[in-house]
């Protein structure tokens, strides 16, 4: 892998990990593919090898602190130039039905594996003064002002914990997007809508949802134009505007 730079890429085993994996492989990265089914991984492995991009497989379930920490100890080694932060899982439900152990596994991997992840990877970048970190969240992320309405398909799901997992890795890369300016190294969120993947049993594969490879290209290509929050599908990019300020306007006495 000296040759080529390197993507560590969580969730890889199938969606938009998968997707992400082979678009930057076609664009010369060498991987290094993480997800918990190592199968799958071996598989795409030998696929993108194809494209003369070798894989390094990392199979650990990313939901334990163990896995979190096996995959830091990994992206610390200093060689990574792009994080790709997709792993997570659906978590819907009334809140006070979630058993704690899910909870745990749920918050861990939506919210958690995102800044340790990039805590690990970053000393390595900073130093080279080049590279950066992708965080997959959802648009979801920004719904909290909407209601769940059981019962009603207009409405949104009982999403309590998942949306606030997804919104932690949004406000994130937006704020750690702003402590790297000028350094080289850069943050995106990337929020889709709906993706046609096995994701949630594939409840999302559905006419109006987005393909996994549309995600990835959409995903890469702002990256590399140095945006910070990719909101796929929102063609008009005011409502992201009026939203930075008036978290202004709110923060405004304690800034």
């Amino acid at each position: 892998m000296a040759d080529r730079p390197i993507a560590l890429i969580t969730g890889t085993s199938s969606g938009i990990g998968e997707a992400m994996a082979a678009t930057l492989a076609a664009d010369g990265y060498d991987l290094v593919l993480v997800a918990r089914r190592r199968e799958q991984l071996e598989v795409l492995a030998k696929e993108l090898a194809d494209v003369g991009a070798a894989s390094e497989v990392i199979s650990v379930d990313l939901s334990e602190r163990a896995g979190i920490q096996l995959v830091a100890d990994r992206a610390a080694a200093g060689d990574i130039d792009v994080l790709v932060s997709n792993a997570g899982v659906s978590a819907y439900g009334p809140f006070e039905e979630i058993a704690p152990e899910d909870l745990d596994r749920a918050w861990t991997l939506n919210a958690d594996a995102t800044p340790f992840l990039a805590r690990a990877v970053l000393p390595g970048m900073l130093g080279r003064g080049r590279g950066g970190i992708i965080a997959v969240s959802s648009t979801l992320a920004f719904s909290a002002g909407a209601p769940a309405r059981a019962g009603d398909s207009r409405g949104m799901p009982k999403r309590a914990l998942y949306v606030s997992a997804k919104a932690g890795p949004v406000a994130f890369a937006r704020v750690l997007a702003t402590e790297l300016d000028g350094t080289g190294v850069h943050a995106t969120v990337v929020c889709p809508g709906l993706v046609s993947s096995e994701w949630n049993d594939g409840a999302s594969r559905v006419p109006v949802a987005m393909s996994p490879e549309d995600v990835a290209t959409a995903t890469w290509s702002s990256f590399t134009r140095g945006e910070v929050v990719c909101l796929l599908g929102l063609e008009d990019l005011g409502p992201l505007d009026r939203l930075a300020q008036a978290e202004l306007e709110i923060a405004s006495g304690n800034i």
